[in-house]
C-alpha cells in the first residue's frame, strides 16, 4: 500500500497538470522511442562521435 501512495506523490503533479492543462509528456515519449528505433538500427557503431552526428541531424 506505501508503494501506491508513494507513486500518488511522485505523479500527482503530472496528473494535475494534465487535467489543469491537457498537457502530457507524449512528445518526450515519442521522442525516445525514436532514439530507441535508431540506435537498435546502428547496433556495433563504435565511433560514438559519428553516432551522436547522425542523430542530430536526423531529429533536429
Amino acid at each position: 500500500m506505501q508503494i501506491l501512495q508513494h507513486r500518488g506523490q511522485n505523479h500527482y503533479q503530472n496528473t494535475l497538470n494534465f487535467f489543469d492543462h491537457r498537457s502530457t509528456n507524449v512528445s518526450a515519449e515519442s521522442f525516445n522511442t525514436k532514439i530507441k528505433a535508431f540506435r537498435s538500427q546502428f547496433r556495433g557503431v563504435r565511433n560514438v562521435d559519428f553516432f551522436l552526428f547522425r542523430l542530430a541531424n536526423i531529429y533536429a
